[in-house]
């Protein structure tokens, strides 16, 4: 990847100068957004126990906490897109920039001017908005209970916003100096065609998608062009926020024949979608992860499943989807096990005699565990955007969480036994550490303390999913305090990471918000029930289709985005198809169904992005991005015979309710 910063002070010092200021406001917001994370756990935990121990609860805590969702997403975008952190399918883009960067370059320049586009409508569109809060004094909260002033929350939208486009502004002008600079010659290589059937792609899809609808066409087929259209802008590199937002306003513009309309459901869904207590779980529970990485507690319960099962057939593999497991209960973000465990769990296979094509499947394989089984981000996302309890899908996520675990082990012990050349023909137990009952105790008491306090909490109806995400993480705060594996700098650290992932998942729920609007304007899925109907297809046959294109789509898209485009679409038909055999409890069936089959995309190329982060973070070992996804075939064959059962059992994960 070119490294564009270098190129500019030498062209327009003064844009350098001015752009390095910009970003130096833009970090300071980010970093008011990052602490006010931190202080939210602590007034949410304050409301907590101030109910429970003195039955006084503090006033006004949902509220603060619902704009604050808001203020802290925006405060955060434009240092996130500067940083590289906005969610987009980037393999495609990445090959161009090593192979024909003019391609690449050209592409990037057009995807910046449509974030511009983007962003400064919402910032136009709040900023009336802002001076009505301010003229008319607006409040929100309740009269005589508590009331808060609504124009800081407004402004900081307009800011925030409006740095975004600034920002996408400045990316576009650094590509314009790098494609027609004094410089081009020397980074662009001209001569070389590759990477021209890509802007030749983009090109033709923008002049048949403007075409197409300006024919006298129907609602559906315009609903239909756009979903195509979404489709190609994510697979060549478009930041998905972006692409959602911008052809979500070119649907609801076509089908409204208004602009303005169009213009005012992007603001709608960027203020009105994720101003709810129950997005808080995001940064809250991202938190809480984040906290429990700097504990240890991922190598503890490591160490500790592998002293137990070292004279198991596969022991440290076992051990290895076990740790993933215990580790899942308290993070619910699959590539931070994946992280944890690259650099744990495969160096002790391999000095153990395992191949490091089966240690690192192993770790990519079971690590798509952290996304499963409850608290998970995926879950939350997946009920947002279905409107489904949280707190019942988390339950319900008990029971398949532990069956793909075991399924996982079965694997391990039959590969072990009739495949030992693929797991390693001299395995043996030497360099572990020697582990006693006390040693054991000592280890998972942390982890099992804190997986009781969150699970336990939801399910014992102490705590909102929200309320559970705040006490969660500041238990993790003071088990890493306590272990003395937690300084300010790492704390710092923490905090960075927490706000950038949030504000990730957040920015792409807003910008699905406006999406999914179109798609109701559009009337796809009521059509879809009609189709359907006249198929006179049953539940399970539908199942297996919407299986097979879930799969599909994750070979190429992040499993975030797939639940945001796919399962609007298809709810409407999963409640007509199965409320009658399953129950009113159908959406929380389909949502667990739709999770794994989501995360066997992690494993499959060409995305796979767990297979990625296990290669990027391996150290000692050498292994092959190649031998890491064979290494991961046993267990992709194994989410899908776990998906089959659930499928065809939805017992297994209803049986709490």
């Amino acid at each position: 990847m070119l490294k564009t910063q270098a190129t500019v002070p030498e062209s327009n010092p003064w844009l350098w100068q001015l752009y390095q200021h910009f970003t130096g406001f833009t970090g300071i917001m980010a970093a008011t957004a990052t602490l006010w994370i931190f202080v939210l756990m602590f007034l949410i935990c304050a409301d907590v126990f101030g109910l429970a121990l003195f039955s006084s609860p503090i006033y006004g805590v949902v509220e603060v906490t619902e704009q604050s969702i808001v203020a802290v997403v925006f405060m955060q975008l434009a240092h996130a897109l500067h940083n590289g952190r906005l969610t987009r399918a980037d393999f495609l883009i990445n090959g161009l920039e090593q192979n024909n960067p003019f391609a690449a370059h050209t592409l990037n320049l057009l995807y910046s001017l449509f974030g511009v586009i983007v962003f400064g409508v919402i910032s136009a569109e709040v900023l009336p908005e802002f001076i009505s809060a301010w003229t008319d004094n607006e409040y929100f909260g309740s009269q005589g209970i508590f009331t808060a002033p609504m124009w800081p929350v407004k402004l900081l939208v307009v800011i925030g916003s409006g740095c975004t486009a600034i920002e996408f502004s400045f990316q576009a002008i650094k590509r314009l100096q790098i494609l027609f600079g004094n410089y081009s010659d020397e980074l662009l290589d001209k001569r070389k065609p590759k990477g021209w059937w890509a802007i030749a792609l983009v090109s033709f899809a923008i002049i048949a998608l403007a075409y197409y609808l300006s024919l006298d066409i129907s609602r559906v087929e315009i609903g239909i062009a756009i979903i195509l259209a979404l489709l190609v802008a994510i697979y060549m590199g478009m930041h998905i926020t972006v692409a959602l937002c911008i052809l979500a306003m070119v649907g609801i513009w076509m089908l409204r024949d208004n602009p303005a309309v169009a213009m005012s459901a992007i603001k709608t869904a960027a203020t009105g979608t994720i101003d709810k207590f129950d997005f808080g779980v995001v940064p809250l529970f991202v938190l809480m992860g984040m906290l429990v990485d700097v504990t240890d507690i991922g190598r503890d319960a490591y160490k500790v499943a592998a002293w137990a099962l070292r004279r198991v057939l596969g022991g440290l593999g076992i051990a290895t989807v076990a740790a993933n497991a215990i580790f899942a209960s308290v993070t619910g973000i699959s590539i931070a096990s994946a992280a944890v465990f690259s650099r744990v769990s495969v160096p002790q296979m391999v000095a153990n005699g395992y191949t490091a094509k089966f240690a690192a499947g192993t770790v990519a394989g079971s690590s798509v565990l952290g996304m499963l089984i409850p608290p998970s981000l995926l879950l939350i996302v997946y009920g947002f955007v279905s409107e489904t309890s949280v707190g019942k899908i988390f339950i319900a996520a008990i029971i398949p969480g532990i069956l793909l675990a075991t399924v996982f082990a079965v694997t391990i012990i039959l590969l072990a036994k009739f495949k030992p050349d693929f797991v390693g023909e001299n395995l043996n137990e030497e360099g572990m550490e020697e582990e006693t009952l006390k040693s054991c105790l000592q280890k998972v008491f942390p982890i099992v303390t804190l997986i009781f306090i969150v699970l336990g909490g939801i399910y014992f109806g102490w705590f909102t999913p929200t309320q559970a995400g705040a006490v969660g993480a500041l238990t993790a705060l003071i088990i890493a305090l306590l272990r003395r594996t937690l300084d300010f700098k790492t704390l710092w650290r923490v905090l960075k990471e927490t706000a950038q992932v949030s504000v990730t998942i957040l920015s792409l729920i807003l910008a699905a918000g406006a999406f999914t609007k179109m798609l109701t304007m559009s009337t796809i899925p009521s059509q879809m029930v009609d189709f359907i109907t006249y198929l006179d297809l049953n539940l399970w046959t539908f199942m297996i289709a919407y299986l097979l294109i879930v799969i599909v789509m994750g070979m190429f898209l992040d499993s975030t985005s797939i639940i945001l485009i796919i399962v609007p679409l298809v709810l409407a038909v999963v409640d007509q198809l199965g409320t009658s055999i399953i129950g009113q409890d159908i959406r929380i069936w389909f949502g667990i169904v739709t999770v794994i089959a989501v995360e066997i995309g992690l494993l499959t190329p060409p995305f796979g992005l767990t297979v990625y982060v296990v290669k990027a973070s391996l150290e000692d070992v050498r292994c092959s991005l190649n031998d890491i996804f064979m290494g991961t075939i046993p267990y992709a064959l194994a989410m899908l015979a776990v998906t089959l059962i659930l499928i065809f059992f939805p017992q297994l994960s209803l049986m709490w309710f």
